[in-house]
């Protein structure tokens, strides 16, 4: 009996010795190959170099950096190099020769070779010349020009691979921090590309024709001298203005620039390719825009000239000078249209150029000791030195 309850106790304590066994031998934690992310062993010193970041993927641009890229790529070949020429000459050898005298940018306005920029940039130019994208330069020639504007129209006779007409906006309304991508030529630095937004619309500010231009758009884009007459663009590549001035006490961009917009320009190149000249409404005075003779008087208001004969203001009975025996005498002094004061030259040359050909107008003028309102019909103006 004994050896069969040894046996027993000996038979149970090598179960429970296999079975402490089993259970060690699970619960242990395994030991952990080199290097698995997993392993338990202890953290790298501080001093170990960290992992290296991953460049970008070649090509990785954010969608406004693929826009812009976008943009440049189609209308940079629209942009030109404006350069004109001057007489200048040289008193002690009496000779006359041409020197460079200014330059500016431009833009293709049809595959006929049109080139629109500044008045200003071509003002008094002996001749000018047109340079492309690539670098190749023709001699062009002045249409025509509209200073009250500041817009010039060039002809250039160029391959038809070069005339890449500008994508001109129709009928968009261009609104304040929308973008805005300026092209252009700053200090002959050709093809250079600023960008910024539209920082305000409907700017009224003094051309360089000695009036002012309205409804200039005013953008943070840089500007600077040379970006003259280049294109003005909006994030789908189209035209919404041409870049014309800076506002800048050092002469250089001060976040501050003003370009003419497409809706103006879409009008006056058109008529200055037909005729020669843009089309002006007025009342057909003579007047002289910088009123020497008002300074000079003391008065306010625009003194009328003279009246030709079948003119608008002929028909409404306006008087100009007149000669009498003891000099010159005043006719009429414009002092207010449709209730509005009229001080200065510009007053009514911003007054008028609201309208269109045939519509009517009140003027108030001083004639004699007294004031007279007379309505008068607007007309397409003969010559461009009449209002």
């Amino acid at each position: 009996m004994l050896k069969s309850i040894v046996r027993t106790l000996t038979s149970r304590t090598v179960a429970w010795a296999a079975l402490l066994v089993v259970v060690f031998t699970t619960c242990r934690p395994k030991a952990q190959p080199a290097g698995d992310p997993h392993s338990s062993a202890p953290a790298p010193s501080a001093s170990a170099t960290p992992p290296l970041a991953l460049p970008p993927a070649p090509g990785a641009r954010i969608e406004d950096e693929r826009n812009t890229i976008a943009v440049f790529k189609t209308s940079a070949q629209s942009t030109v190099f404006v350069t004109q020429t001057r007489v200048v000459e040289d008193y002690v050898a009496g000779t006359l020769q041409e020197v460079p005298a200014g330059s500016g940018s431009g833009f293709v306005w049809d595959d006929q070779g049109t080139v629109v920029t500044n008045f200003h940039v071509v003002e008094g130019a002996r001749s000018v010349t047109v340079t492309f994208h690539d670098q190749q330069t023709f001699e062009a020639k002045v249409v025509g020009l509209e200073p009250r504007k500041d817009i010039a129209v060039l002809k250039v006779v160029a391959p038809a691979k070069l005339l890449v007409p500008i994508h001109v906006a129709k009928g968009e309304q261009v609104e304040v921090g929308q973008k805005a991508i300026a092209i252009g030529n700053p200090f002959g630095l050709d093809h250079t590309l600023t960008t910024g937004v539209i920082s305000a619309i409907g700017r009224q500010v003094q051309g360089a024709g000695g009036v002012s231009i309205r409804d200039m758009i005013q953008t943070d884009a840089a500007i600077n001298p040379g970006n003259s007459g280049g294109p003005l663009l909006d994030s789908s590549g189209q035209l919404i203005g041409m870049n014309t001035m800076i506002f800048s006490k050092s002469g250089s961009s001060a976040g501050i620039g003003f370009a003419v917009p497409v809706g103006t320009i879409s009008r006056i190149v058109p008529q200055i390719l037909k005729t020669g000249r843009a089309e002006q409404v007025g009342i057909g005075i003579g007047a002289d825009p910088l009123q020497k003779l008002e300074r000079r008087l003391g008065l306010e208001g625009v003194i009328i000239l003279h009246v030709p004969d079948g003119s608008a203001a002929a028909t409404a009975g306006l008087r100009g000078l007149t000669r009498t025996r003891r000099g010159i005498a005043l006719g009429d002094v414009i002092v207010g249209i449709d209730g509005t004061r009229v001080q200065h030259f510009d007053d009514l040359y911003t007054a008028l150029d609201q309208h269109k050909p045939d519509d009517t107008v009140k003027l108030t003028v001083l004639r004699g000791e007294g004031q007279v309102t007379l309505s008068i019909k607007l007309a397409v103006l003969a010559s461009p030195s009449l209002i």
